[in-house]
């Protein structure tokens, strides 16, 4: 059973979403327990486990960039979708992970795409992986456990979410041909996971972790397109 969360403090809105919720489940024949909040306070005092959340960002007191920025320092894992009449704050919700934005007023069809494609998310999730040969040995690695790729001389370095870093004798070429659409070759000596982008600006893109990773001025129009797409994951 999945269990979604809704904060807003518009009871209006927050009921529409619910609706919506509820009938995109059921004509899915499947069980979905629906949770409301009406303000970040509230929802941060829950305690159980939330799989969806629909946040709306312009609340009253706490906000939800700030109200999302808590949970993450709590460890929350579930797919975070911002409710929203600014399309601006695309990129400050990379810094919370945000999964995808709805605009205020809710399109139907908007909404039927992005719960879609995040039903086919947890469905994929964790099915795709890195295999490394390092002499006689060799490891399989997650590609979301993958911050990013650095390339040094002849030699892939390979940084990951738990701090270490493996490396090995491969091309970047290659590398690239071995992974899929959330990485991409910002410059010709890194490949970094869009899943663990949390900003871009002045050509540095800013990654899970605190590392800041350069963007090359050839590339820099097409990586603030592909930012741009990969929110909206319309690819």
């Amino acid at each position: 059973m999945i269990r979604i969360a809704i904060c807003d403090d518009e009871k209006n809105m927050s009921d529409n979403i619910r609706a919506m919720v509820s009938s995109f489940f059921r004509r899915k024949n499947m069980e979905a327990v629906i949770l409301q909040f009406s303000c970040g306070k509230e929802l941060l005092d829950y305690d159980k486990n939330i799989d969806i959340l629909f946040l709306d960002i312009q609340m009253k007191d706490m906000d939800g960039m700030e109200t999302a920025r808590r949970l993450r320092e709590r460890r929350f894992q579930g797919f975070l979708i911002f409710i929203t009449i600014l399309k601006e704050m695309v990129f400050q919700s990379f810094e919370v992970q945000a999964y995808d934005y709805l605009l205020k007023p809710i399109d139907g069809k908007q909404f039927q795409k992005t719960m879609d494609r995040l039903l086919a998310s947890i469905r994929n999730n964790g099915e795709t992986n890195l295999l490394i040969q390092k002499g006689y040995e060799s490891s399989i690695i997650s590609f979301g456990d993958i911050i990013f790729c650095e390339i040094i001389d002849r030699k892939v370095y390979l940084h990951l979410l738990s701090s270490e870093v493996i490396d090995y004798y491969d091309r970047i070429e290659h590398l690239e041909t071995k992974l899929d659409g959330r990485f991409f070759r910002c410059h010709r000596s890194f490949l970094i996971n869009m899943q663990h982008l949390k900003s871009y600006k002045s050509a540095t893109a800013y990654m899970e972790g605190g590392k800041e990773i350069p963007v090359s001025r050839l590339r820099s129009k097409e990586f603030s397109q592909v930012v741009l797409r990969y929110m909206k994951n319309r690819i």
